[in-house]
């Protein structure tokens, strides 16, 4: 598993090795005690998620991609089999590299659709879902079972975009389109996650994985694609800061600061603040959904001394080094390494899971990920649009419509919903009595903040990740997930910790 598809937890302690594909699993062994690791709480509220290498929970560690962990009597070591390597090619032209990803593409997709059990797809009207199930469509002498989730809200849904593919291909096609009650379903989502997990799209994720399995036992998903053919906003947005680099150092050193001391909510805070920030900065920061000085007053003084131990920017950023040496290279080789298996496979494996069904990648085929790699980076972005590679190969084969369509991320509209109908729920939930007795937060920022935010800042992933935390800290931290007591074994002697530091190394 060289990216991350599927977790591995592991727990060294004792003379043991206990491991297993999930957290809970884990956290019914005695010698499991249920401390948490802070410096993971801290990784959290930067970025969403847990780090890489280790969980929510002290002296459970997470087997990274690409990782081969080694047991013995003397301890666990870690070593390194695969490492994404960036070498673009320069020689062949660009019908060469289109044809070359074309052949990969559908090379990877027959051998992903070999099942012998019933199989369809996720398609959300996007790219990259559209090339899977197009592909699918091409090889598969039935039609293919699609399977898509909408809003009510226009601008969040994509049931039009998906409707035109599974008319085009003649698709088998099922939808649902999701209302604010489906919130009902989020302390089943803090079971299945495991662990504290900052993005909202795990709900429709969930659902539509409920849809599927109402179906098929396998699904393929387009997942990948934004990372290896630099499908995200945020790629395009750093060219554009890149070009404003060429203003003085001394003046954007000045207009920075500025922004940093300007008052939240400002008008062209963040605008001036990134003119301060190296290119490495201004990406993280832009991943940064609780900065530290946020960190500071939503965190009670104990455990915001805990918790700022950590730097997660500076862990995100022994990340950003490989690469061809372009700035692009190395920005999807972060996004690689951390966003896809920390966030996208996270989400995708776990919800699917929720409901016993197996959910495949394609584009994540470790072949056509090192094919995506020596694509150069001009002709992954160019002018201003990324996938640009990626949709000459999928000319004639997805509707002109879908590739020329803006990039819309898998969102909820979440904002709406907490200034709706969900208002009451979250304020009695995040100022509740188990969250005030912990001592975790303090309980005046997050007024203030669900205050800022229903006077019409977006601030609903921070929320949703304050929403996720709680119920995660009500289903395990505080007991109820434990479902019987283990028998307690013998002491044993205690085992070394895994060494990190021996990572890349025999």
């Amino acid at each position: 598993d060289r990216v991350g598809i599927k977790p591995l937890y592991y727990h060294p302690a004792g003379g043991r090795l206990a491991f297993a594909s999930e957290l809970k699993a884990l956290l019914e062994l005695p010698e499991v005690e249920r401390g948490l690791n802070w410096a993971a709480v801290g990784h959290v509220f930067t970025f969403l998620t847990t780090p890489p290498a280790e969980s929510i929970v002290q002296g459970v560690y997470k087997l990274e991609p690409g990782t081969i962990l080694v047991a013995s009597r003397t301890g666990v070591r870690l070593s390194r089999y695969w490492e994404l390597e960036w070498k673009p090619d320069h020689a062949s032209g660009e019908a060469e590299l289109v044809e070359g990803l074309r052949e990969r593409l559908e090379e990877s997709v027959r051998l992903h659709m070999v099942s012998d059990v019933p199989l369809g797809a996720f398609l959300s009207g996007g790219v990259d879902s559209s090339a899977v199930v197009a592909t699918m469509a091409r090889l598969s002498p039935r039609p293919v079972k699609t399977f898509s989730i909408g809003f009510p809200e226009r601008d969040y849904d994509e049931l039009g975009y998906a409707r035109l593919v599974a008319s085009t291909f003649g698709t088998e096609h099922h939808e649902l389109v999701l209302e604010p009650d489906v919130l009902s379903v989020i302390e089943d989502l803090a079971w299945h996650l495991d662990e504290p997990f900052g993005d909202s799209s795990a709900i429709p994720t969930y659902m539509v994985s409920k849809l599927a399995a109402e179906h098929v036992t396998v699904v393929l998903s387009g997942d990948g694609g934004d990372e290896l053919f630099a499908g995200y906003d945020r790629y395009r947005v750093e060219e554009r800061e890149r070009r404003r680099e060429r203003l003085p150092a001394p003046l954007r050193r000045i207009l920075g600061a500025l922004g940093r001391h300007a008052p939240e909510g400002m008008k062209g805070r963040n605008f001036l603040r990134h003119l301060g920030l190296d290119g490495r900065e201004r990406y993280l920061d832009a991943a940064t959904f609780f900065r530290r000085e946020e960190q500071r007053e939503l965190f009670s003084p104990e455990v915001f001394a805990l918790v700022s131990a950590g730097d997660p920017w500076r862990e995100a950023a022994a990340d950003l080094g490989p690469g061809d040496g372009h700035w692009l290279s190395s920005l999807q080789h972060l996004d690689i390494k951390q966003y896809l298996p920390l966030d996208i496979l996270t989400k995708v494996d776990r919800m699917s899971m929720a409901h016993s069904i197996e959910s495949r990648v394609p584009l994540l085929d470790h072949k056509l990920i090192e094919f995506a790699a020596t694509i150069p980076p001009e002709l992954q972005l160019r002018r201003g649009a990324g996938k640009h590679i990626f949709k000459r190969a999928l000319r004639g084969l997805v509707p002109p419509s879908v590739l020329r369509r803006p990039k819309q991320g898998f969102a909820v509209p979440l904002g709406r919903w907490f200034r709706g109908r969900l208002g009451s729920f979250v304020r009695e939930l995040l100022l509740s009595e188990p969250a005030r007795r912990r001592g975790f937060f303090n309980p005046g920022y997050i007024e203030r903040l669900l205050r800022r935010h229903d006077q019409g800042r977006e601030l609903d992933l921070q929320i949703w990740t304050l929403i996720s935390f709680e119920l995660w800290c009500r289903t395990f931290l505080d007991g109820r997930a434990r479902a019987r007591a283990l028998p307690a074994r013998p002491e044993r002697a205690p085992w070394p910790q895994p060494t990190p530091a021996a990572l890349g190394h025999a």
